[in-house]
């Protein structure tokens, strides 16, 4: 690999690789698409939490999730799918890879892209619902307000270098802490490891115009994480986010950038723990002990503010 980042060679990560093995699923008839996965946490939760990376991103970029929210208790997959061209395709492989697992339900936390394929896979199970609740975290709903839209057909045609480039405009590193320039340099590392069919078929689920019928989701449980800084999404795009959940808890962060799981992980990770906590105790909980008893130091009391849109009032947990 010609690039090596600092958090690719941080003890935190070096434990999570040696520790967590990467299993590769199979789940498609020809045998040609491999799901890549690391699951922690008790086997018995059959409603886990299933992390899902942005176009640049692979499963581990949730490792600060797995670790942290599996020695809660909570049952963690991260997961990075092989190259699907088009929405139904990638629905039809998660649907196999979550049978194959024999997970009943799952609550996804979906970043960007994930969160958008999250929001489609939701709306097009809801006859034989497999999604318990949505974490959704600097996402959207319309793919047409991407710059590419016009050129999404195209991007099969394209080599890796190019593609790369056309993401790498969006890794800036002004104005930055420290945290955030480690994020960012992780993530570059692991777009270097993404194949040209893996970039292109992401880039092209991104591009093609398409959007979520928020209408059909009205009761699922839904939180958005979302960060006051810059990020690639503008606020329009935001707004339109807010306006298609009114019923969803807003878990706001002070910063973080594009990747806060990775750079503010225990902010995202406490609001990850609340939103689960709804249902302990049922059969969609997603952990084996209770959620209500687990305790966050001061530091992250101090630092989460919750916006409920219903009931109009700020909530400090």
């Amino acid at each position: 690999m010609s690039y090596v980042s600092d958090l690719s060679q941080s003890s935190e990560y070096l434990s999570f690789r040696s520790s967590i093995p990467l299993r590769k699923v199979v789940v498609d008839s020809d045998g040609a698409k491999t799901w890549r996965i690391f699951d922690s946490g008790p086997k018995t939760v059959s409603c886990p939490l299933i992390c899902l990376p942005p176009v640049s991103g692979t499963a581990d970029i949730f490792f600060r999730q797995v670790m942290g929210l599996s020695s809660r208790g909570v049952r963690v997959i991260a997961a990075e799918a092989p190259a699907y061209w088009n929405l139904k395709e990638w629905c039809d492989g998660f649907k196999r890879l979550i049978d194959y697992l024999e997970l009943d339900r799952v609550h996804i936390f979906g970043a960007s892209l994930g969160g958008f394929i999250a929001q489609k896979f939701a709306e097009l199970t809801m006859n034989c619902p497999r999604v318990a609740s949505l974490v959704l975290c600097n996402t959207f709903t319309d793919t047409t307000v991407f710059e590419y839209k016009d050129s999404a057909a195209l991007f099969w045609l394209l080599p890796s270098l190019v593609l790369k480039r056309m993401l790498m405009g969006n890794f800036t590193t002004d104005k930055v802490d420290k945290r955030m320039a480690e994020s960012i340099d992780f993530m570059v590392e692991r777009l270097e490891t993404l194949t040209q069919a893996e970039l292109a078929s992401r880039l092209t689920l991104n591009c093609t115009p398409c959007y979520v019928q928020p209408d059909t989701l009205r009761n699922m449980p839904v939180t958005i994480v979302d960060v006051w800084d810059e990020s690639a999404l503008c606020a329009r795009v935001r707004e339109d986010l807010y306006k298609s959940y009114p019923h969803a808890k807003l878990a706001h962060l002070k910063s973080g950038g594009n990747f806060p799981y990775l750079s503010r992980s225990d902010e995202v990770n406490l609001h990850l723990l609340i939103h689960l906590r709804q249902f302990d105790g049922s059969e969609l909980c997603a952990s084996y002990v209770s959620l209500h008893k687990t305790r966050e130091s001061p530091q992250d009391e101090a630092s989460v503010s919750y916006f409920n849109q219903r009931d109009k009032y700020v909530q400090i947990s």
